[in-house]
């Protein structure tokens, strides 16, 4: 019988086997635990969109339709939740649409947040003095550098908010938030 099997030395000994077992059910039973922990401190995705564009949303996080801020006066600046939470701005023009860009509210020189002043015309921050024209150029410092600007989109009633990755318009020059 010189084609049978040798079952003196199997392959996998009972021990290593049990072994196996407890240590693939130890595992499953850690990952099964561990998943939902793990994705508890993932944040949500934003966007689907190619653009990284959002709905723009009011403070609690309900998204805003386009004909609540176009009902406004015209040079209304709406305060919404834009991109990351972020404070933004966006206007309303004469037309009755929205201005493409929004302005983030978010002063440059350290990051207060500031009101719109409708009788001087200026984004007035109150922590240092610092002026923005309503395009958001520096008009007075201590800010050195003007106000980020976002893309704006109407869409079904829905406002897409989206990052401004091309040249900024104020300054012809590579936006320094990209």
């Amino acid at each position: 019988m010189q084609d049978s099997f040798s079952y003196s030395n199997p392959s996998m000994s009972r021990r290593k086997l049990l072994n196996f077992l407890t240590g693939a059910a130890v595992a499953a039973s850690a990952g099964g635990a561990l998943y939902p922990a793990a994705k508890y401190f993932v944040p949500p995705k934003e966007s689907d969109s190619s653009d990284g564009a959002i709905l723009a949303k009011d403070k609690l996080g309900h998204v805003i339709p386009a004909s609540q801020i176009l009902s406004e006066p015209v040079g209304t600046r709406a305060l919404i939740a834009g991109l990351a939470g972020e404070p933004t701005y966006l206007t309303v023009k004469a037309n009755g649409t929205l201005d493409d860009r929004g302005i983030v509210n978010n002063c440059t020189h350290l990051g207060c947040t500031f009101p719109w002043n409708g009788r001087d015309e200026q984004f007035q921050c109150p922590c240092h003095g610092s002026r923005y024209s309503p395009d958001g150029s520096v008009v007075r410092g201590p800010a050195d550098r003007p106000l980020k600007l976002v893309r704006v989109r109407v869409e079904d009633n829905r406002i897409w908010i989206a990052p401004w990755t091309d040249i900024d318009p104020r300054t012809g020059a590579k936006p320094w938030w990209v």
